[in-house]
């Protein structure tokens, strides 16, 4: 990034750092999940308690593609920095107040209640934050570099999950099981606000997108995008084409890193430590990966560099998982869990820049944070989803999630033949 200037940094820095953010909330939950379901969804039945708290979980999911529309029209119309300052603000609080909540033990049937109150003001403010962050960067960067910088970008989810993972490994090595229980799972959530503060003072130093500030000084800004967007054939085949390819990048995501944690405690049945351990191993590799792919889509396409990715995760899918159910050591665990992780999730480095790239100025924030957010509408689905079928018998575990990875996998190569390539379009028009 060394020919970039000061302020092309600073805003590739600051949507960097929201999305780290981001990640690192999300992953919390998911590397809390089974001790959650215990102090906020107790019950007889531990399925039942997986159940009821993965579906609060989706919930909060499903509350995103709303806040990517409502601050995806707001940066439209106002500007993507204004956006990105509220949107920082909203959910860095909402990770900080997590910490705060009382249990089912304190406050009976109200904690459950809380939280899913708590996690849909998170899902909403979080859901704005994608589409403004890839704009402002995609519109500010030079046309040769959006590849790069947008699995860079891209990447910040994985920091924030890498960042988590060492959280989580430190908190259970410093707090013994019952500290852990009563304090530890808190004081990771309150660490959330530091960096939710640094990219609030970055973000109020950078300039608004100039890509933007033109059409506003050309008064072409519109009053309602989406609508706009939606109004015309052309627009709608856009939006849903784009829909489905981001629903499959979501199905495979959520089955693999996002079902990962709980599948290794609950089913593998290893060791917090070494959970923390695979989940700092899997989110490096995400990282690196998505950055790679985000690369490799400047050199051939944003299309095949995504649709690569997705044939290797069907051929490779069943075979990891049952390498990881049935490895007998931490190191085999470390390298089947590599692979999967690589095939399942690097496929979205290059969409901050395929999604900027597909739709006009004025209604980009809005559609790009819609569709991205959207795809969570079903591909949320895919951890509850995997718990139902698994629940059904033990030895059928990594096959049927390898299935569910082969399933998003597939409509990933759909939306990759049914998109045209977008590398070489000009986003300033």
């Amino acid at each position: 990034m060394t020919s970039l200037t000061r302020e092309q940094k600073s805003i590739i820095f600051g949507s960097w750092l929201g999305w780290s953010l981001d990640g690192y909330d999300l992953v919390l939950m998911l590397l809390v999940i089974p001790l959650i379901s215990i102090l906020f969804f107790p019950a007889e039945d531990p399925t039942f308690s997986l159940l009821a708290t993965f579906a609060a979980y989706i919930i909060t999911l499903i509350m995103r593609p709303f806040g990517g529309a409502f601050f995806g029209n707001f940066g439209d119309k106002h500007g993507r920095k204004k956006a990105m300052i509220i949107t920082i603000m909203g959910f860095s609080g909402a990770t900080f107040a997590t910490g705060l909540l009382p249990t089912w033990q304190m406050i009976g049937f109200m904690a459950p209640i809380l939280l899913i109150g708590l996690r849909l003001t998170q899902g909403f403010f979080a859901g704005g934050e994608w589409g403004s962050g890839a704009v402002i960067t995609m519109e500010t960067v030079p046309k040769e570099k959006r590849g790069i910088l947008s699995g860079f970008l891209q990447s910040g989810f994985n920091f924030g999950f890498v960042i988590a993972s060492v959280v989580f490994f430190g908190a259970v090595s410093l707090f013994p099981e019952e500290q852990f229980v009563e304090i530890g799972w808190r004081i990771m959530f309150f660490t959330g606000i530091i960096p939710g503060l640094v990219a609030l003072f970055v973000r109020f130093r950078m300039n608004e997108s100039q890509v933007w500030l033109a059409k506003q000084k050309q008064k072409k800004t519109e009053r309602s995008p989406l609508k706009k967007l939606l109004s015309s054939k052309d627009g709608r085949k856009r939006f849903i084409f784009s829909l489905i390819l981001m629903t499959g990048l979501m199905y495979a995501y959520y089955t693999s890193i996002g079902f990962y944690p709980t599948f290794l405690q609950n089913y593998v049945e290893i060791e917090k430590t070494e959970v923390s351990l695979l989940m700092i191993v899997g989110t490096t590799t995400s990282l690196f990966g998505q950055i790679f792919t985000g690369y490799l889509s400047q050199r051939i396409g944003r299309r095949k560099a995504i649709g690569y990715f997705a044939m290797a995760a069907i051929a490779l899918a069943i075979p990891t998982f049952y390498g990881l159910y049935y490895a007998e050591s931490t190191f085999e665990r470390i390298a089947y869990t590599v692979v999967l992780i690589a095939v399942a999730t690097t496929g979205f480095g290059p969409i901050p820049a395929f999604l900027s790239e597909r739709f006009p100025t004025e209604v980009r924030n809005s559609a790009s944070g819609f569709i991205y957010n959207g795809g969570l509408i079903f591909g949320s689905w895919a951890p509850l989803i995997v718990v139902t079928m698994i629940s059904k018998g033990a030895e059928l575990i990594p096959v049927l999630l390898g299935i569910n990875v082969i399933i998003g996998s597939v409509i990933i190569l759909i939306g990759a033949k049914i998109n045209p390539e977008t590398r070489d379009v000009d986003i300033s028009k």
